[in-house]
């Protein structure tokens, strides 16, 4: 080679080694995309950045030679901006995988995205069951519940436990309706009997007409398909207008720890709601808990627990594989069960669903509370058998026909 090639190419060397390995060393990013600044913000926001930023400390902050950074963005809620930030984190932030992401819209959106630029998203706080269904993606999990998991776990364990008569407060939109329609099913299918419904419009701040058609109804168990105030308002309406004094309970079927402590425990005793976690079960889950209130200053729900194990999970899974190639990371996280303070066994499945145990709780009265934050008592456990369709009721089309 003569001296002007080798002249040449030292130059390219020179011009390119630093680029590779600034790009092997650059930092892999973990993406908290929330709502930070809105509605939702207490329930998600800054606890889910705290979660996340939680698993990559105790993981050691580091992984496959490349040091772990959390970033955050708010959504606003809102799936255009959503999709945005997902973009350019995805093409030009070096975050390789996205956490948290509520509302359903949103989370949508955002795994779309991740579909086509083959990036990792785990979403803890989506809830719609379209995520891993129809709209199902090889490059994203649904790690806490959906909507599904929710109404089975719910009226299943219900069923089981005695309450065989159901009528049912919901949302005159598709959530509640929805709820609603696979609750119904279920009933049947379990022997009970489904006695009425009636539906309320969004932010209606009078549910007294609702309620005592419910109360009427002279169904064991009032199913209230409802989320944050207007499922704070019928609660409150039931307590004042005596439903749960004539022997009534009611059911939520999307309830967070926040609900409870903000209706006080005279006003929610008695609630049943189904919950995939929750700080003071066992050992496990009281010192996530104590580590988590010395930074927040509040107990961590159940989308922050999940956050935490979808992060370290995913942690292992590039540990293991020894890089982010998304495929191979999904791989080993299907192969390898979860286990950590948030599941035991817990498997992701094919459709996306991280499979799972999960709890019927009741709200304590106040007499059985010894703290602020000591709320709720275990009914029963429900098994990933009781909460989770089997996948051959799937829609999602990655399944073999």
């Amino acid at each position: 080679m003569t001296t002007r090639l080798w002249v040449c190419f030292g130059l390219f060397l020179a011009g390119t080694l630093p680029s590779l390995t600034s790009a092997q060393t650059a930092p892999l990013r973990i993406g908290v995309l929330t709502d930070i600044s809105g509605p939702f913000a207490t329930i998600v926001g800054e606890n889910s950045v705290t979660a996340a930023r939680m698993a990559v400390e105790d993981f050691g902050g580091t992984v496959a030679g490349r040091r772990v950074e959390v970033v955050a963005g708010d959504h606003q809620n809102k799936p255009d901006i959503a999709a945005g930030i997902a973009r350019r984190w995805y093409d030009a932030e070096q975050v390789e995988v996205i956490v948290d992401v509520p509302v359903s819209s949103v989370a949508l959106a955002v795994q779309a995205v991740s579909r086509e630029k083959k990036k990792l998203v785990l979403i803890s706080s989506g809830l719609t069951d379209r995520l891993s269904n129809e709209d199902c993606s090889p490059y994203s999990a649904q790690w806490m519940l959906d909507t599904n998991v929710l109404a089975r776990g719910t009226v299943k364990s219900i069923l089981e436990n005695g309450g065989d008569s159901w009528f049912f407060i919901s949302a005159d939109y598709a959530f509640g309706q929805s709820m609603e329609k696979i609750s119904r099913d279920l009933i049947a299918a379990g022997g009970g009997k489904f006695l009425g419904s009636v539906r309320n419009p969004l932010n209606t701040p009078d549910m007294s007409s609702f309620l005592l058609q419910a109360q009427a109804s002279k169904a064991k168990i009032i199913g209230v398909a409802n989320a944050g105030q207007d499922f704070r308002n019928i609660v409150i309406g039931a307590a004042d207008f005596g439903l749960l004094a004539g022997g009534q309970k009611l059911a939520g079927l999307i309830v967070y720890d926040s609900d409870i402590i903000s209706l006080g425990l005279d006003k929610a005793r008695g609630l049943l709601m189904t919950t995939a976690f929750y700080w003071d079960l066992d050992e496990e889950t009281r010192a996530f808990a104590k580590r988590f209130f010395e930074r927040r200053g509040t107990m961590p729900n159940m989308i922050q627990a999940s956050i935490y194990s979808s992060v370290t999970h995913y942690l292992k899974a590039v540990a293991a594989t020894g890089g982010i190639d998304p495929d191979k990371v999904m791989a080993w996280m299907r192969a390898t069960p979860v286990n950590d303070m948030f599941a035991k066994n817990g498997k992701l499945r094919a459709d996306g669903l991280m499979e799972h145990e999960n709890y019927l709780m009741e709200v304590k009265n106040p007499a059985e509370s010894k703290t602020k934050w000591d709320i709720l008592k275990l009914v029963r456990r429900i098994p990933p058998t009781t909460g989770y369709a089997p996948l051959s009721e799937s829609k999602c089309p990655l399944l073999p026909k």
